[in-house]
């Protein structure tokens, strides 16, 4: 499909739509055949960002160019605009290029046995078991030495075994304040959106080796592998765009879930055409039980890591322009 779009393209991505467009908006952007194609990403809702001054005047030169002929300097417009994310302000800049070329794919790698995230993999091998409908473990890190930005798609590797024939397995990544309080940042939506996510069903877990990358990890969706009950396999997890910069002293961290994640038991947000409350996803929840029958998805999820089985999650670290 992609390879069928040529017509002028601006996509405009929100760091804060996780489970609802982002991805779409850097697939489209990195995938369509069309030489004419730019991709912009903000903050906070569309409404107050992108529906404003700013987005506004953006669309208004983009269409002057390719509707009206009247180009207005929109051709030598840098192709990625991005408002990156500090925690209290976006600061403008221009990109390339998507994923940002000087990006530092670092691994931190998952210790069961602390529960930590680390640069080195753990010396001896551990497991740690979980309700598979429950909210999982987290793995934290050290307090980061120096300020830190992390822009663009992450990906975790998993050992996971199951008591059943199958798991839903929910990423977050996370970053928490030096005394442990978690940074998450007003949404599309929701006023509690954490930094990035991604989910994946372990029996989905094939990969389109055409399209995937190790940070980048991309299924087909075409073939079913059940789980043999207690069994070890390796699961590739996307996680969706960010943009964040990590103050020096905060922490970063990785939950590995059996549902949603929830910023707290209750927040009080709500919005009148949804019927959830807003505790970090918005309307956009994996909970019909339909869907996540108990006899498949409700027994005991393991995670495994050790020299012979390094579970990671990859960062994408982008250190300043020179």
């Amino acid at each position: 499909m992609w390879d069928k779009i040529n017509v002028p393209i601006l996509s405009a991505a929100n760091w804060g739509g996780q489970g609802l467009h982002p991805r779409g908006n850097f697939e489209g952007f990195a995938r369509a055949a069309s030489k004419h194609k730019w991709l912009e990403a903000h903050g906070l809702e569309h409404w107050t960002h992108f529906y404003t001054d700013y987005g506004v005047a953006l669309q208004k030169r983009f269409f002057d160019c390719f509707l009206k002929g009247e180009d207005r300097g929109w051709m030598s417009q840098p192709r990625v605009l991005l408002q990156v994310r500090h925690i209290d302000r976006f600061v403008e800049r221009h990109e390339d290029e998507w994923p940002i070329a000087r990006t530092r794919w670092t691994r931190y790698y998952l210790d069961p046995a602390g529960q930590r995230l680390g640069r080195e993999p753990p010396a001896t091998s551990a497991s740690i078991a979980f309700d598979a409908l429950g909210d999982g473990v987290t793995f934290l890190s050290a307090p980061l030495e120096h300020e830190t930005e992390i822009t663009g798609p992450l990906a975790a590797r998993l050992f996971v075994s199951s008591s059943t024939a199958d798991a839903d397995l929910f990423v977050v990544f996370r970053v928490f304040t030096p005394d442990l309080r978690e940074v998450v940042f007003m949404g599309a939506i929701d006023p509690h959106t954490p930094v990035a996510q991604g989910w994946l069903r372990a029996s989905h877990r094939r990969l389109d080796p055409r399209l995937s990358t190790e940070y980048r990890p991309y299924h087909s969706h075409d073939s079913p592998q059940p789980l043999e009950p207690g069994e070890a396999v390796a699961l590739d997890i996307e996680l969706w765009p960010t943009s964040v910069v990590v103050p020096a002293g905060h922490r970063i961290a990785l939950s590995v879930r059996g549902r949603d994640y929830e910023w707290q038991a209750s927040t009080g947000a709500r919005l009148s055409n949804f019927k959830n409350e807003l505790r970090g996803c918005g309307p956009f929840l994996h909970d019909d039980p339909r869907d996540r029958p108990a006899a498949i998805f409700g027994g005991t999820t393991s995670l495994h890591a050790g020299p012979d089985r390094q579970a990671y999650l990859i960062v994408p670290v982008v250190p300043a322009k020179r």
